[in-house]
């Protein structure tokens, strides 16, 4: 992982839309296929954070329990903040 070459960097990923899918916990996905579980996990490890648009888990039946461990429910104005903070932003 890039990020374990930088240990002073700190990452926010906030997610959005069909997008809070990748942080849910108990995937099973088929040999060979990428784990998105997994890969929140890594991110949802301090200093990096995982934040999921509020609004949209609830549109998509996604609760609190059901999330990787550290990721955050969390709200626009919680990602206008991260984003007026951020040195760098990515879009995607």
């Amino acid at each position: 992982l890039a990020l374990a070459k930088t240990p002073e960097a700190r990452v926010t990923v906030f997610l959005m839309a069909d997008a809070v899918g990748a942080a849910k916990k108990g995937q099973k996905t088929p040999d060979g296929y990428y784990n998105t579980e997994r890969m929140m996990k890594r991110l949802a490890m301090a200093p990096h954070r995982v934040l999921l648009c509020g609004s949209c888990m609830d549109a998509r039946g996604l609760t609190e329990s059901e999330l990787v461990e550290n990721a955050v429910r969390s709200t626009m104005d919680e990602l206008a903040q991260e984003t007026l903070a951020a040195d760098k932003t990515l879009a995607f």
